[in-house]
């Protein structure tokens, strides 16, 4: 698993928020766009991609793309 990968399928769960805004350290939470839909909609790419079953428990301390990148990345295989 490729954090670029990673990073262009998290943008993609975005509608308003331009796909270069979004590196390891964005805080996602601070989007405007930010809400529960679109955690729905990463826990469900995660998923679909990757194979990962994350708990919406799970999502939530996650602060930045680097901290979801490395809880995905743990659990993968």
């Amino acid at each position: 698993m490729e954090p670029t990968e990673f990073i262009k399928n998290f943008a993609s769960q975005f509608d308003d928020t331009d796909a270069s805004e979004f590196t390891l350290e964005t805080r996602f939470r601070e989007l405007d766009e930010w809400s529960s839909l679109n955690a729905l909609a990463i826990l469900n790419m995660i998923g679909k991609k990757y194979s990962v079953f994350l708990k919406p428990d799970e999502m939530k301390p996650i602060k930045t793309v680097q901290e979801l990148f490395d809880l995905v990345q743990s659990k993968v295989n």
